[in-house]
Parts: structure tokens; sequence; C-alpha cells
């Protein structure tokens, strides 16, 4: 009987199995690693389903080769193969972590772990080598780094917003206000020693003045837009609610904001993020969406929150898909990713468009 041919009829009991077939037996059961046996050249002296699945060659497709074909050229033609295989028979074992190449070429992140099999004298037989595939979970881990920098970074956005919007209002605020005093006094003095037949005429003063209202006017509204002070002093709900008054007097579009539920304790990105994430719905809604009304909710349950902005604009598309340059809706979607909750588009054409948050409250409360 072949390796490998056996099958639950024709054992009653395992027991039943001479010790090298028990072997074999458990050796092709494995599905997940690919184990298999090299020669004390190198060459591949046995191949289990798992090899296959892993590597993509057929028994007779690989045994006989040297297992360098496994390697990237890079390592090949470093000797990576032999120094790995020199290591596991000075020290009986050796293990790597790298690139390795199937047969259609494609390459795979594998853990390699190489032992040494040595005869009842100690003589040098060949070697057990067994590979896991870590493709999926490197992938796991590189999109945890990614997501962990994109957070560092975002906070030290949000940092420099907060600094930038605090200079605008502590150091040019005040450089306005001193400014208007001192036009004010200038004003005062004019008034004192200009006849009033010339003071009539004298219209720059007064056009300095709306000037210096509509800059204090501006840099109030850049600042807010950079970071609200609102957000940092009361908190999200407040934010909220005086974002949505401030488009509605900016955009001419009526907007409400509804609060349901108790007062939210969040930490500070939680607080940003889903701001962030409302500031830039009503900018779609501004820029886009040919919307009459817009609704922003904030609502919570025993687990989640919950944060809704529905406008009844023009909706999206029948075959809508995210586009690679809608950096909005991506921005957005980071965010509660990094929250640890999902984000939902819906629209209908003609029927509006709906931008849903929903993150688990144990992620984003603040601690005590």
């Amino acid at each position: 009987m072949a390796h490998g041919d056996f099958s639950p009829h024709d054992f009653a009991n395992l027991s039943a199995v001479e010790i090298d077939h028990r072997y074999r037996l458990l050796i092709d059961a494995v599905q997940d690693y690919a184990i298999f046996m090299l020669d004390r050249a190198g060459n591949v002296a046995s191949w289990n389903p798992g090899a296959q699945r892993a590597k993509g060659y057929l028994p007779d497709e690989i045994m006989g080769r040297h297992f360098s074909v496994f390697y990237t050229d890079e390592d090949a033609l470093a000797g990576k193969p032999a120094r790995l295989l020199a290591a596991a028979r000075d020290r009986g074992r050796a293990e790597d972590e790298g690139w390795r190449v199937r047969k259609d070429g494609s390459r795979f992140w594998a853990n390699v772990v190489i032992t040494a099999v040595r005869d009842e004298g100690g003589e040098l037989v060949g070697f057990a080598k067994i590979t896991r595939d870590l493709t999926e979970s490197r992938r796991l881990h590189e999109l945890e780094r990614v997501t962990a920098d994109s957070t560092l970074v975002q906070r030290a956005q949000e940092n420099e917003r907060k600094r930038i919007a605090r200079e605008l209002h502590d150091d040019l605020g005040q450089r306005i206000s001193a400014l208007k005093m001192t036009l004010a006094l200038h004003e005062a003095e004019i008034s004192q020693r200009v006849p009033a037949a010339v003071r009539d005429c004298l219209t720059g003063t007064q056009g300095l003045a709306s000037q210096l209202d509509a800059m204090a006017t501006a840099m109030r509204r850049i600042a807010a837009d950079l970071r609200p002070p609102v957000l940092d002093d009361l908190g999200l709900e407040a934010a909220l609610e005086w974002m949505t008054e401030n488009f509605e007097l900016r955009y001419s579009v009526s907007a409400k904001c509804q609060i349901d539920g108790d007062e939210l304790h969040l930490n500070d990105l939680a607080a940003i993020s889903l701001f962030r994430v409302a500031q830039e719905a009503l900018t779609n809604v501004a820029r886009h969406a040919k919307a009459t009304q817009v609704a922003v909710t904030l609502s919570a349950d025993d687990q989640d929150c919950h944060l809704r902005i529905q406008d009844d604009g023009v909706g999206l598309p029948r075959d809508w898909k995210l586009r690679p340059d809608a950096f909005g809706l991506r921005r957005m979607r980071e965010r509660i990713a990094q929250l640890g909750g999902n984000l939902f588009v819906e629209g209908k054409p003609g029927n509006g468009m709906t931008i849903a948050a929903q993150v688990p409250l144990s992620r984003i409360t603040a601690p005590g």
C-alpha cells in the first residue's frame, strides 16, 4: 500500500497501524503547514498535501529538486538556503521568516523551521522542513501598523490645528483689536481738530474700520474651522450644534441638530474624529448635494455611539462606487475605522444621501 492511501475503512483502530504509517497519516492530514523532508544536499525527498497547497507543486514536479527553488532570486543568490542548512546541521535547528516563492511565481510570507534528522549513530540523514504561510497575518500586522501611523499623523495634525487656531485667536485677534482701538483714537482726535465739513469727506477711516471688522470675522471663522473652542470647552454635543447653526447661516440651507440620550463623555480622539466626520459630511452637502434640508443626529445605546448626517439633495447614482479621488469619504471612513467602528453611505438618485457612523462606546469613552 502506497504512502497516503490509508482511509478509516482500512483500519478499525489507529493502534493497528504501523508507527511509520501513523506518522504518514498525521503529516498527510496537516493542510495548514508544508511538511516535507530534504536529503543531506537539500533536495526534496517527501511532500505532504500541505506543501502542495502552500507552494503549488505536485509531488512528481518537486521530488528531487533542490529546495532553493522556493526562495527569491535575491535570497538564492545571497546563499541563504545553504546558510540555513548549515545552521540546522551545526545547531540542530534553524528558523527563518521571509518571502518564499510558489510554483506560479507569486510570493508569500512564511515562517520556516529546518531541523536536522540523524540516525541512531548520530549520522546526518537529512532535514525536516516545516513552512507556515503567514501572509494574511503579515498583512493584518501591516494594516495595524499603517492605521497606528495614520492615527499618530492625525493627532499631530489636530494638535497643529489647535496651536494655529490659538495663535490666530490670541495673537492676530489681539493685533486686530489693537488696530481698531488705535483707529478709534485717531478718529476721536480728528473729530476734535478737523471741522465737521471736512470730517464728512474723510471716509477712509470708516472704510478701515469696516475692513478690520471683516478681518476679525474671517479670522474667527478660520480659527473655528481649524479647531472650534466650543469642542474643547463644552464637548462634542455643543460643537455639533454650533457647527449646524453656522452651516445654516453660511449656506442658507435649513439645518437641524438633534442630540438623543445622555451626555457622552468621549476621549479627545473620539470627539475630534466624530466632529471632523460631521464637518466633512456637511462640506460635501454644501458642495455637491444641492440640498434644502440637512439633519445631524448624535445618539447612543448600550453599546454604540451613532452619528448620522442626512440631506434631501440629489443623492447618489445607482451604480455609485467609492472613487479613488473621493478623499473626503475616505478620510471619514479612516477616522471611524481608527475608533473601531464602521461608516455607512446610503443614497438614491434624487432622494438624498445619508452618512452614518457606528462606533463602540468601549473604544471612545473617556476614562474615569
